[in-house]
């Protein structure tokens, strides 16, 4: 759900802020989510995954999101990936955000509040992204398995990314998960969203040169195709 580390981390200097950004990016990012869950317009492509497994299982879908990160994150090890700050937070804050908000939320009834839902979600997401991804604290489990398979394969990370959200929308699917118009929006929008806010939340470098965000990193970890 973020893309890999810079190469050169920003000063810590500015430490404060970037964590400030880090977890309310991922505060926000799982509340967005709720607020995708609540519309029931189609979800983003893992948490349909996690939408299905929570319907087999029984947990709720904070719960399934943070057992299936801990689990994607076990595969970083073959692939040679080393996690962050951000990474493991990842795991956690982000469920424990979608269940929080999940809690407070009614159920939405009517597409006059479920749109505006749909919609709202979509853009907080972007705006979570931008947060969460301009503090360079690490990749999120799901993007470094998708930046790891692209290292270890030398397959680009666009393809990487398409086959394995792929299988995970069919998977949650069969499973129960649901896709509809809000998933097919959310493919989109979700990269010119979170590049837009990358800029807005963009970190500025301790010298002269382009902004940390930009310095190295394949965005297309977190951009869609």
């Amino acid at each position: 759900m973020s893309e890999p580390p810079s190469p050169t981390a920003p000063p810590n200097r500015g430490l404060p802020r970037r964590l400030t950004q880090l977890y309310a990016g991922l505060a926000l990012y799982g509340a967005s989510s709720a607020l995708l869950v609540r519309a029931g317009l189609g979800l983003e492509p893992w948490n349909v995954l996690h939408q299905g497994l929570a319907e087999l299982s029984g947990l709720s879908i904070g719960v399934v999101s943070i057992i299936v990160g801990a689990a994607v994150l076990l595969l970083w090890i073959p692939l040679r990936q080393r996690p962050g700050l951000g990474t493991v937070s990842n795991v956690f804050v982000v469920g424990l955000a979608m269940d929080g908000t999940l809690a407070l939320l009614p159920e939405a009834h009517g597409l006059a509040v479920r749109v505006p839902l749909l919609m709202a979600g979509i853009l907080l997401n972007g705006a979570a992204t931008g947060l969460y991804i301009a503090a360079s604290f690490g990749p999120g489990p799901r993007d470094g398995l998708m930046t790891g398979l692209h290292r270890r394969t030398g397959r680009s990370i666009r393809l990487m990314r398409t086959a394995v959200e792929i299988t995970v929308v069919a998977t949650g699917f069969v499973l129960g998960g649901t896709i509809g118009v809000g998933t097919l929006l959310y493919a989109l929008s979700i990269g010119p969203l979170a590049q837009l806010f990358l800029r807005v939340f963009a970190v500025p470098p301790a010298s002269g040169g382009s902004t940390v965000v930009a310095t190295g990193s394949p965005r297309g970890a977190i951009l869609r195709p």
